[in-house]
């Protein structure tokens, strides 16, 4: 039921609402960057898991879903005339009541974009390894946390741009490598052709472990199709009017995006569990190794993207950071506010990063835990809802189908997620 209290006061510490300037065609680069990244990696890992039935619905599946579910996150940024909900908990607080909605949706959010940069702080400094590796071979020796700390470095600087808009061309140029490894990944593993003594079945283990691996592979899955974290942020950044609602460029903007998607994530996890069957890495790049100059530039370009994918993620939590400290705690915006508090950020998720390098395992927890609520079944819940459709309505029918969906994919892969964390963090030495 749809709060009766005024609607949420919209604040905007990122001065949002006075560049609207967004084209459709920026909400293609800003949604394939948000979208693929460091989960089409690890699609074919999850394959391996799944094996080709499962795994091939679960891809097919989970497209058409969030697919759906961006649609009504679109509709939904204007529901009310005069009104644009530019940020997550803006549209939650509407759905649910101030307080509540607070609850339900910034958590969620939170994890997600936490969630994917902590992933991309592990993926940017594992690629760059590998990279430095192969053009260096006399620093194979340097362990992965240093190179965390390299991108992690970089990051520091790119969070000091004021807000989306600003990096526009760091968002174009990340969905430009996104589709270049991804393209480069899956023709490298069908030139390669199969490995020797290849099999599809599945990964010999223990029967527990093999369950609680199958649902990490479905968070993992759930991990690849993210985006919805930022989906109103970025239709705020496009122009609306009575006669042009920003609803429509934003849908076709997203449809590019998600074809640009289809064409990177099919075939990488196809190929991929074609060329490596049950013995494929969780990041499908560690695993080929000819020739060395195509991998090499595929691994610099998976670091140029999450790089930008990193500052896409967080541009929304530094707002909430920098509005919170202003609006509660009365200080003053302005460089030194922005240098402190996103630096904190920054500093932090490299932390976690570098202590906690295991990237099939956070893709399946983060996934289950932070993805699935926000790509799945949330944007369902919301609808139903402000828009209270007919009960037993295809409306109706399909969103609670979704929510269903979801929810045991949540309760599954997060389950399972945490516990392989737990698993390999046994045999792991810390800061070796």
């Amino acid at each position: 039921m749809v709060s009766t209290s005024p609607l949420p006061k919209v604040t905007d510490g990122s001065n949002q609402a006075n560049s609207r300037r967004a084209k459709w065609w920026y909400a293609t680069f800003h949604n394939v960057t948000a979208m693929v990244g460091a989960g089409v990696l690890s699609l074919p890992y999850a394959m391996a898991h799944l094996g080709w039935g499962p795994g091939s619905l679960a891809l097919v599946l989970s497209w058409c879903i969030t697919l759906y579910t961006l649609w009504l996150m679109i509709q939904l940024h204007e529901c009310v005339p005069g009104t644009r909900f530019d940020r997550y908990r803006d549209l939650g607080q509407y759905a649910f009541g101030p307080k509540l909605g607070l609850w339900i949706v910034v958590p969620q959010q939170l994890i997600v974009q936490l969630g994917c940069d902590i992933v991309y702080m592990v993926t940017g400094g594992k690629c760059l390894e590998k990279f430095m590796e192969i053009i260096f071979p006399s620093l194979a020796t340097m362990h992965t946390s240093y190179w965390i700390c390299f991108f992690g470095a970089i990051q520091f600087f790119l969070s000091q741009l004021p807000d989306l808009n600003s990096m526009s061309a760091v968002s174009f140029a990340a969905a430009v490598m996104s589709l270049s490894y991804s393209t480069i990944s899956w023709v490298s593993c069908l030139s390669r052709g199969p490995i020797d003594n290849v099999t599809y079945s599945y990964k010999k283990s223990s029967p527990e472990d093999s369950m609680f691996r199958v649902f990490g592979a479905l968070g993992q899955v759930a991990f690849a199709y993210a985006g919805h974290g930022v989906i109103l942020e970025i239709q705020a950044t496009i122009p609306s009017s009575s006669t042009k609602p920003s609803k429509d460029p934003m849908w076709k903007g997203t449809v590019v995006a998600y074809f640009i998607t289809a064409l990177c994530y099919f075939p990488v996890a196809m190929v991929g569990y074609w060329a490596f069957g049950q013995d494929v890495e969780d990041n499908v790049l560690m695993a080929l190794k000819r020739p060395g100059w195509l991998i090499a530039a595929a691994n610099l370009m998976v670091v140029i993207h999450v790089i930008g994918s990193y500052q896409v993620y967080a541009m929304p939590v530094f707002d909430s950071i920098e509005t919170i400290l202003v609006s509660k705690f009365k200080l003053h915006s302005g460089f030194a506010l922005r240098l402190i508090a996103r630096s904190a950020y920054v500093a932090f998720t490299l932390f976690l990063g570098v202590t906690f390098p295991f990237f099939g395992d956070l893709l399946g927890f983060f996934g289950g835990f932070g993805f699935t609520p926000t790509s799945y079944f949330l944007p369902c819940i919301i609808w139903l809802a402000i828009k209270k459709p007919k009960r037993f309505s295809l409306s109706w029918i399909v969103n609670w189908g979704c929510i269903i969906i979801g929810v045991c994919i949540m309760l599954v892969s997060t389950i399972s997620g945490l516990r392989n964390i737990i698993s390999d963090s046994s045999t792991f030495q810390f800061y070796s």
